[in-house]
């Protein structure tokens, strides 16, 4: 997802969207530990995610 993306969504929009990136990150660990990852870029890209959306997150939040 783009920040642009990320930025059009209100406050308690990304704290769900949070909630749901980490979710799919502990689920590609899940099979990744047992062999049945196949898109291991997946794991890189979740990551860079809920930071994209923890530093938009907290933008929000100072600008309030």
């Amino acid at each position: 997802m783009t920040p642009n993306e990320i930025r059009e969504k209100s406050l308690p929009e990304l704290i769900n969207f949070e909630k749901e990136l980490k979710e799919e990150l502990i689920g590609l660990k899940m099979k990744r530990s047992t062999g049945q990852l196949e898109k291991n870029h997946r794991i890189s890209e979740v990551k860079k995610d809920i930071a994209r959306v923890l530093t938009i997150k907290k933008q929000k939040a100072d600008k309030v």
